[in-house]
């Protein structure tokens, strides 16, 4: 259970790091900042893969991993910096959560 747990927060971290490379973009005065942020986010981010894939298989840990910072990203992206919001994005971002889901489920 604790291996998901730290998957799931491997995720959010994912999220962060794309996050702070925008920030960096659109707030000049904290480029270097939000720079730090997105890299302080990666090395999290992998240290808590690292330590979830010890008991979850890693083609499973890595889909799971990938689509949480998918998913976290592209909502985000519409929620605070206007990325479109079309259909076919949406649908598409839903199936990635499907198959996060599928994977969770048949895991062993």
């Amino acid at each position: 259970m604790m291996a998901w747990i730290f998957l799931i927060i491997a995720g959010c971290f994912e999220i962060g790091w794309p996050l702070g490379m925008k920030l960096s973009q659109t707030q000049a005065q904290y480029k270097f900042g939000w720079i730090i942020f997105s890299i302080v986010s990666m090395a999290l981010s992998g240290y808590f893969l690292w330590i979830a894939q010890k008991t979850i298989p890693m083609g499973t840990a890595y889909a799971i991993w990938t689509g949480i910072g998918a998913v976290g990203a592209f909502i985000v992206g519409i929620a605070f910096f206007k990325d479109p919001a079309s259909f076919f994005r949406i649908a598409s971002a839903t199936l990635i959560v499907m198959g996060i889901i599928g994977l969770k489920l048949s895991a062993a």
